[in-house]
């Protein structure tokens, strides 16, 4: 699914998180939102997500406007920095969590199980579910989160860092596994990162961000040869 953001502001007490931000992401397309800490890429993926509203302007999921839509209408995934998951229930009913609380149309048990073994396959967790968060490494968890977010079958995948408390190794592991699942379910994908390396090896282009604003908008290899401005620069340096 296509996503367009149009015109976009957003403040915190007096503070522009936001400053009339616009761009447009492609269905199927893997954005990665680059940027040093305090230059809005967390709130603009919480504005698509529906979690913070806009000041202004608006947002487009195909042809339709979601700007005020609540998260869970929105028909989105969305993976946390800090895993999010309930440390009470195994992997399976953690996975399980957001189809179990569907009102309308709730799938059977047979087929919230089937749906489980299919994203434990997905996410390589064969044989874990019965085990807690706790029981987990690090990666594990992440990948746990991953499935739960993929649970309802989103057309959107929202992520905020969700590498980062993870050491080197796993993380590359892990984005190599997100992009396979990415590319294999179809989906479109906005990541939030800080790291550079982790933009340009997971990206199909890449939004950097700076003081609430798009500095540029383009494919790695384009940021890469050619900077559009001072700050872009001296960022990848």
């Amino acid at each position: 699914m296509s996503i367009r953001v149009d015109g976009v502001s957003k403040s915190f007490s007096a503070y522009p998180a936001l400053n009339d931000v616009s761009l447009t992401m492609r269905d199927g397309e893997f954005v990665a939102l680059l940027g040093p800490s305090g230059s809005g890429k967390t709130t603009l993926l919480r504005i698509l997500a529906g979690l913070e509203v806009p000041e202004a302007g608006k947002v487009w999921f195909g042809k339709r406007d979601v700007t005020k839509d609540k998260p869970a209408s929105r028909g989105i995934g969305f993976v946390f920095q800090h895993y999010a998951l309930f440390g009470h229930m195994t992997v399976e009913k953690n996975i399980a969590f957001g189809l179990d609380v569907i009102r309308r149309d709730r799938p059977s048990k047979r087929d919230i199980g089937r749906r489980v073994e299919q994203l434990l396959e997905l996410v390589q967790l064969q044989g874990l579910g019965k085990r807690y968060p706790s029981q987990l490494s690090g990666g594990q968890r992440q990948r746990v989160a991953l499935a739960r977010a993929l649970a309802r079958k989103p057309r959107i995948l929202l992520l905020d860092e969700p590498f980062g408390a993870l050491d080197a190794k796993v993380r590359r592991e892990l984005r190599l596994a997100l992009r396979q699942i990415h590319d294999e379910l179809g989906l479109t994908s906005i990541f939030v990162t800080h790291d550079q390396e982790e933009a340009f090896a997971l990206a199909d282009r890449v939004a950097l961000l700076n003081a609430g604003r798009i500095e540029q908008f383009a494919t790695p290899a384009e940021v890469a040869a050619k900077p559009a401005s001072e700050f872009v620069t001296s960022f990848l340096e």
